[in-house]
């Protein structure tokens, strides 16, 4: 393939301005990324398994060896040494096989966004570098908080993911908890005063963000109280009540109670609307994690398993999880929109307050980011082109997946499964059989999710409850069959069972001896 980008034949020099994407190099631009997609294209239609199996000690010298100081130039050179260091060892999460964690196939009008949003490369901080871009994210953020129920003063702003959405919405939860405190003190407070005594109390089966966010908040890790799970893995609303009370006894602040609308693990959700009756009587911050759940916003089946939604103060929401959005596509979403002040900092050069005074919006008022990528055209873009529905179909075509792995596991004695999930994962784990065997089940199960990833064959997770190593499905591919899950599960026990043998293998030959 000929590229006016080439290097000079006699000089060697490469015409840098010729790699510059404007209405001079549109057709470079046209044949670059048609070869692009076409690689990308060929791969996903001949990829026979989810992985490869390489391993960092095998790939690592190939790229280490690469000289980023000579550059190739030819696109079609590039792309054929992407192939040997990218696209033939990606994990394809298309690939029904692959079950692990929670990373959906994409959908082709979010792809077609990916596209268009790169290419213009607009920024959402402000509306002189983004203009439609920012009134579409708006949209999008109104549309969502309509579907949550947040009410008319709801608002929000796209986020890379759900760990920052989180931070987030601590952070409002937090600011709002320092000027209460404040406020109710008979002695002068400073936030040095408060920050030692404030408290977030999440179920002990939440995310780690939400550790994570108290430690970048300057509250210390220490400072989540975890709340006890029913056998469900539901937060106990009994539990939480003491919790509340024991701060108050304490004299700690609870900034904020996070329930979660399915959890990483065990895809279970938690009692939203008793949550938020307890949140409503102490009068506390409640926040949402429907990082995973939120699928149902769009589910014609099952959205009623988000009831109390409505009630919370802040949300966070993850398209890139169950919306089949492609990384990054986040959102964190409040009931009151006066408290993302908390997250506005004017700078003259960018949002001077005159722009907030003549009602010029400017998202990086709202946002803990400056420069942002124009993610929201990738769900735009499916809505426009699928709609909501078909959203909603694929979400509870996953669901109704994962119900029927856990029928099989159940009826398999080769293993044993953990609660049924609300939503689309499925934690169990191999079980030797009874006698010396039972004590090899951890080192089994880990040694079968080793295994089976090195074979390439599929890909599962792995985690551990009440202290013992379990495997874990996490399904987001319609694709996905019970035939795809049944085939896996015998990949597993071969792998285990193998295991086992091999360890027993010695003790019995001295007893027969």
């Amino acid at each position: 393939m000929s590229f006016q980008g080439q290097p000079d034949a006699a000089t060697g020099a490469v015409d840098a301005r010729a790699h510059l994407f404007n209405d001079r190099t549109v057709d470079g631009y046209r044949r670059s990324l048609t070869d692009g997609v076409e690689r990308v294209a060929a791969r996903v239609a001949h990829t026979e398994r989810p992985f490869t199996g390489i391993t960092p000690a095998r790939l690592a010298p190939e790229i280490s060896a690469i000289d980023l100081e000579q550059p190739l130039a030819d696109p079609a050179a590039a792309l054929d040494e992407l192939e040997n260091v990218y696209l033939r060892d990606a994990v394809y999460f298309h690939h029904p096989r692959y079950l692990a964690h929670l990373n959906c196939p994409v959908v082709i009008p979010a792809l077609l966004g990916e596209a268009v949003l790169t290419a213009v490369n607009s920024s959402l901080d402000t509306w002189d570098q983004s203009a439609g871009g920012t009134l579409i994210e708006r949209r999008l953020i109104d549309w969502t908080a309509e579907r949550i129920g947040l009410g008319p003063d709801a608002d929000g702003v796209f986020t890379s993911g759900g760990s920052q959405s989180n931070l987030h919405a601590l952070l409002l939860a937090r600011e709002e908890a320092c000027a209460l405190a404040a406020k109710n003190s008979a002695v002068p407070l400073t936030k040095h005063d408060i920050l030692p005594r404030l408290r977030i109390l999440a179920s002990e089966a939440g995310h780690f963000s939400v550790q994570k966010s108290a430690k970048l908040l300057g509250l210390g890790m220490d400072a989540v109280i975890t709340v006890e799970t029913d056998r469900d893995r539901r937060m106990r609303p009994a539990a939480l009540a003491r919790e509340i009370e024991r701060c108050n006894r304490e004299g700690l602040t609870v900034m904020a109670v996070v329930a979660t609308a399915g959890t990483t693990d065990f895809g279970t959700i938690d009692p939203l609307e008793r949550i938020a009756d307890l949140c409503q009587w102490a009068g506390l911050w409640l926040h949402v994690d429907a990082a995973y759940g939120c699928g149902l916003l769009v589910s014609r089946t099952r959205r009623e398993l988000l009831h109390g939604i409505e009630r919370a103060d802040s949300v966070t929401v993850d398209y890139h999880k169950s919306f089949f959005q492609p990384v990054s596509s986040s959102a964190v979403l409040v009931r009151d929109r006066a408290v993302l002040r908390h997250a506005t900092y004017h700078a003259d050069y960018l949002n001077p307050a005159r722009m907030a005074e003549q009602r010029i919006p400017n998202q990086v008022d709202k946002s803990l980011q400056t420069t942002r990528r124009f993610d929201a055209l990738k769900l735009w873009l499916t809505l426009r082109i699928m709609g909501p529905d078909a959203v909603g179909e694929l979400f509870d075509e996953v669901v109704d997946r994962a119900a029927g792995a856990w029928d099989l596991l159940d009826d398999d004695p080769r293993f044993e499964v953990v609660t049924k999930s609300q939503l689309s994962t499925v934690v169990f784990r191999y079980l030797p059989p009874a006698g010396p065997a039972r004590e090899l089940a951890d080192a089994a199960n880990l040694y079968a999710r080793e295994a089976l990833a090195a074979s390439g064959e599929a890909v599962v997770a792995g985690t551990r409850v009440d202290g013992a190593q379990h495997l874990k499905f996490t399904l987001l591919n319609p694709e996905t069959s019970l035939d795809d899950i049944a085939h896996v599960l015998d990949l597993l026990a071969e792998h285990a069972g193998q295991y086992v043998n091999e360890r027993l293998a010695p003790e019995l030959r001295h007893l027969a001896g």
